[in-house]
């Protein structure tokens, strides 16, 4: 089966009005097609993110097929990985770039971008306190939300709004 093909069957399966909420239609003014709102509205619910209908789809389709990779100290494959080999493999697999396989050498090569301007694909860093090193790094999605490869739970979506990220979010950065 294709994977629009998925994405149709999907559809049809959680357009059920008895058992879930109707698939919302894409602004028209964003000129998309039924089958990009159908690609949309797949991955806001498979992610659970609030898309705007304009995000990189090779990417929302990248992550996806990540999330539940377990943690693996130094990894960047799908048998396990630490957040930078995620976001460096990802990066690389999605446009072309390759990144450095370090937290901190990563935030050396990006622009730093306000938190209220970050986009879809951003580099979102942390560290645990003033002048302390950055130690974690993962990619801004939507909606407030990142994905990145957490050493208790391997690749997962979080909330930038959760206690301990918004405790020890430090910067973001976008790659040229």
């Amino acid at each position: 089966m294709t994977p629009s093909e998925q994405i149709q069957e999907w559809a049809l399966e959680h357009n059920n009005f008895s058992s879930a909420a109707p698939l919302e239609e894409a602004p028209k003014e964003k000129g998309l097609t039924y089958k990009d709102s159908l690609f949309y509205n797949y991955y806001s619910q498979s992610l659970g993110l609030r898309l705007d209908y304009d995000e990189d789809k090779a990417l929302l389709e990248t992550v996806a097929d990540w999330i539940g990779t377990p943690y693996r100290s130094g990894g960047n494959s799908q048998r396990g990985t630490d957040c930078s080999g995620f976001v460096s493999r990802v990066y690389k697999q999605v446009y072309g770039i390759k990144l450095t396989h370090s937290s901190r050498s990563m935030f050396h090569e990006v622009d730093r971008v306000s938190k209220n301007a970050m986009e879809t694909g951003d580099l979102v860093f942390f560290r645990r306190g003033p002048g302390k090193p950055i130690y974690h790094v993962g990619i801004y999605l939507e909606d407030g939300k990142f994905i990145h490869a957490a050493s208790n739970g391997g690749v997962m979506i979080n909330s930038l709004m959760s206690p301990y990220y918004k405790k020890n979010f430090y910067a973001a950065g976008r790659v040229n």
